[in-house]
Formats: structure tokens, C-alpha cells, sequence
């Protein structure tokens, strides 16, 4: 079935696009952009099926991620070796390091850090006059600003990274991977630089943090370290933006629903959850490969074939979420899979849910009256496969 998961029409009603391929089944064939050919997910069941099991399905073939396609420079395949693209045992070595890595930089202990830097971000979202974009001015440089922060990167270095975040959020067809491929190489370069320093010289924050335990005797290569801190950049920011400028979007729409929030602010944790899962700002997992002719969900698949979970559309699936199709900020229980489930759940979602909360509180305490400035129909989303992505959101404070 064909399905352009890079439309707009997609993008603002995924539920609607979604029914349609649940009605063919709980995998689909389909066509995805870049990867090209490849079986998708439509229920709860299917997508942590294949997000567990990694008897059944791999993420690797002949040593590639399954992601990558031929044509693709050898080092885009070394950025691209972190524990999102490996199998055990390598994804559990790996994983270790980060998480003790983690653990030392107490990611709960910065909640009031990173309010405060959402209270200084949100006194100055107008400073450059009204309307104002939420993305480029709020939501993408609050997540930047605190995993910069947290990895020990220099300040004046943002302005690279925001660059880069803007280069890889526009991947939509060949040139921008070719775009993407020469920001990827800029990357690897500065970050070798910064392993290097904190090599010689230690320091605060994540990337020392990673050079020590790798000097106690942690088993990671050169690669794997730049890989790994390039993974914790990307998906340390990038998906946050979406999940900020996404939850402001719907709470715009819905001024209730904001009043209600703002009546109080403890029910916040319990919004950013309804929140991951209604935006779902992630739609699709990796690609992986299946290893042996079998059966999922009725449906045959080949070794060989290569299959994506979709989360939007686990998080969509009335089986686990009654009246997915609604945004009820008391949800409870709310059985979303944002952040993956089986080995691969996300190191970060603790980090993700605090900013969140943040962002949502530091806004709308500083700009109560907040409005959108356009309609919500003429609100559009980046062209980007498999993230849910808002482009530019207007803002303004109504009288």
C-alpha cells in the first residue's frame, strides 16, 4: 500500500493515515523515502514485537546498519555504528558505558537548571519582535542548550550545532543527503577535536565523563566514542524540539485544555505523557532486517526483507490507548511507546520528560495569554520521513 508519509495531509491527521494501513493488515508493504521498499508496522503488538525481538529481527546486515544504502560514504556508516543500529552483544557493551557515563552526570539533579534556562529562553522569545517562530526561537534551543551543556560542549559552539540540526531536520530527498553527508563529516571532525581535548585535558560533562570510564578499561573503539556522542547530540536535542513545538501547537488549539494546565501546573508530568504519544514526535524505529522466513501477525515475511516499527501507529491503536484518536491530557494508563520498548528504550527519556514539563511551564507562566498567529491550517511540517516535525510555529501574546 502507498501511503507519502512525507505529506502534509499525514503529518496533521497521522490517526487518519494510519487507519487506512491497519485496515490492510498489521504489516504492511510499503515504500518509505531513502530506504525505499520495506514492510511497516499498524498495532501495538506488531511494533513491540519487532522492537524486542532481536532473535527475529536484526539490525544489521553483513556488518551495515539496514538503514544505510550502497551508495552512502564508508565513514557515514561509522556515525551511524551506535547502539541504535547494533545487536547484542555489542549494544549492551556499549550501552553499559553511556548509562554508567549517565549516571555519574545525575540527570534528575538538573530539573531546576533546566527551568531556569526555559524561564530565560521564554523572557526572551519576543526580543526580536512579534510574532515570534516557537521552533527556531524556544523549542530548538532549549534541548541544544541542555545537551550542550550536559556533554560539556563550549557555548559558543551552539551556533554549529543548531546548523547542523537544521541541515539533518531538512533530509527529505538525495540533495539533502548530500547535504547531510558533508554536515555529517563536519561533525565527525569537531567531535574527534573534542574527545581529543578531554583525552589530554579531562573536563566536566558527558564526553569526559565517557573518555574516563573508557580509560578505566571500557571496551569502545575511536569510532564507536565519536558515534556515540554524536547519537547523544542528535537524539538528545532533535526529537525534543518536535515534542516541545508539538505539545505548544496542540495546547494553541485547545485553549481549555491550556487553561486547565495552567490551573495546575502538577498535572504537567501526566500531560507530556499524553503529549509523547499524541505527537509522537519518532514515528518510525529503525529499519531492520528479518533473519528467518516467519510469521507476524498472520502475515508472511522472507528473510532478508526489511521491516520498520512504527510507533505512531502503536500509540494510535485503540487495543492499547482507548480513543487514540483524542488528546486527553489524563490519560491513564497511557500505554505510548515513545521512547521504544526491549533493549533499545531510550537512554534519554527521563531528560526528554523534564524538558517538557519545563518548556510547557516556563511559557506559559511567562506568556500566559500565548496565541498562535496564524491559523492551524496553515501550520506545516518539515518533510522529514519518520519525525512528526512542526517548521515554523508563530506565536504572539493576545491582549
Amino acid at each position: 500500500m502507498r501511503v507519502d508519509f512525507t505529506s502534509q495531509e499525514f503529518f496533521r491527521n497521522p490517526a487518519a493515515g494510519i487507519e487506512r494501513l491497519r485496515a490492510c493488515g498489521p504489516v504492511v508493504e510499503t515504500r518509505f523515502p531513502i530506504v525505499g521498499k520495506v514492510w511497516v508496522t499498524t498495532t501495538y503488538d506488531a511494533t513491540a514485537r519487532v522492537l524486542k525481538d532481536s532473535t527475529a529481527f536484526t539490525l544489521r546486515k553483513d556488518g551495515s546498519p539496514a538503514g544505510l544504502r550502497w551508495w552512502m560514504p564508508s565513514f557515514v556508516g561509522a556515525m551511524a555504528s551506535n547502539m541504535l543500529t547494533v545487536d547484542e552483544p555489542d549494544h549492551t557493551r556499549l550501552r553499559e558505558i553511556v548509562d554508567e557515563a549517565f549516571r555519574r552526570r545525575a540527570v534528575l539533579d538538573m530539573q531546576p537548571h533546566i527551568r531556569a534556562i526555559a524561564d530565560d529562553l521564554a523572557e526572551e522569545l519576543f526580543a526580536d519582535g512579534s510574532p515570534a517562530d516557537l521552533v527556531k526561537r524556544y523549542a530548538r534551543i532549549l534541548p541544544l542548550s541542555v545537551i550542550c551543556e550536559l556533554l560539556g560542549l563550549p557555548h559558543t559552539d551552539r551556533p554549529k550545532f543548531i546548523a547542523w540540526a537544521n541541515t539533518v531536520a531538512r533530509l527529505t530527498g538525495a540533495v539533502s543527503v548530500l547535504r547531510m553527508i558533508r554536515g555529517l563529516w563536519q561533525m565527525k571532525r569537531y567531535l574527534q577535536e573534542r574527545l581529543r581535548l578531554a583525552r589530554e585535558h579531562g573536563g566536566e560533562g558527558l564526553i569526559a565523563e565517557l573518555v574516563r570510564v573508557e580509560m578505566e578499561g571500557g571496551h569502545i573503539s575511536a569510532d564507536e566514542m565519536v558515534s556515540m556522542v554524536f547519537l547523544l547530540l542528535g537524539a538528545g536535542s532533535e526529537t525534543t524540539t518536535h515534542l516541545i513545538s508539538g505539545s505548544v501547537y496542540e495546547l494553541l488549539k485547545n485553549p481549555a485544555l491550556r487553561d486547565w494546565l495552567e490551573e495546575d501546573w502538577s498535572r504537567v508530568g501526566l500531560a507530556v505523557e499524553e503529549f509523547l504519544r499524541f505527537v509522537s514526535p519518532v514515528q518510525f524505529s529503525k529499519p531492520r532486517f528479518v533473519r528467518e522466513d516467519m510469521e507476524l501477525g498472520g502475515v508472511r515475511l522472507k528473510k532478508g526483507d526489511r521491516i520498520m516499527a512504527m510507533v505512531a501507529a502503536a500509540n494510535m491503536d485503540a487495543q492499547a490507548n482507548e480513543h487514540p484518536e483524542r488528546l486527553d491530557l489524563e490519560r491513564r494508563p497511557n500505554r505510548h511507546i515513545s521512547f521504544g520498548t526491549g533493549i533499545h528504550f531510550c537512554l534519554g527519556h527521563q531528560l526528554a520528560r523534564i524538558e517538557g514539563m519545563c518548556a510547557l511551564q516556563a511559557l506559559f507562566t511567562r506568556w500566559p495569554r500565548l496565541s498562535l498567529a496564524v491559523t492551524p491550517d496553515q501550520v506545516r511540517w518539515r518533510k522529514r520521513p519518520g519525525l512528526r516535525s512542526i517548521e515554523k510555529l508563530p506565536v504572539m501574546e493576545s491582549g
